[in-house]
């Protein structure tokens, strides 16, 4: 896709689930950035009670908000990912993998793994935000919410 490259210098230990360096080239297009995505269900309950349950919702809730900017998961330049243990992370990385690639493809955002003590909501084991680069105008006509 132009205007979005990811870099892996030999150099470094080969990448795996992430990409070293994501460089974004913005003649035409959008920068977007996307706020932090939980296991929220419509109601605003966490669905899930495993770590890998609650990624995959919190994926598909990060790439449902990119697609309302006319993104893919194509344009992610950056994610984030915010986990109460990173031990479970680590466990279940291959796992993980198997659900990103189900959803988001084959290709990795420069991409960070966080642990932290608590999330907003207290049942969430994961949180994903991150950062796009959307080619094009924006679809969407008006004023935007």
């Amino acid at each position: 896709m132009s205007g979005l490259e990811r870099t892996n210098p030999a150099e470094l230990s080969p990448p795996s689930g992430f990409s070293h360096a994501v460089s974004v080239t913005a003649t035409e297009g959008r920068l977007v950035f996307l706020a932090g995505q939980t296991a929220l269900d419509r109601t605003g309950a966490i669905v899930g009670q495993t770590l890998v349950e609650q990624f995959e919702t919190a994926l598909g809730n990060l790439l449902t908000a990119l697609a309302a900017t006319g993104g893919t998961p194509a344009h992610l330049a950056r994610v984030t990912v915010y986990a109460t243990d990173v031990a479970d992370y680590r466990a279940h990385a291959a796992e993980l993998g198997r659900v990103w690639k189900r959803l988001a493809g084959r290709d990795y955002p420069a991409m960070a793994v966080i642990g932290t003590v608590r999330l907003w909501d207290e049942s969430a084991l994961v949180e994903l935000d991150g950062i796009a680069m959307v080619p094009g105008e924006d679809p969407r006509p008006g004023p935007v919410s």
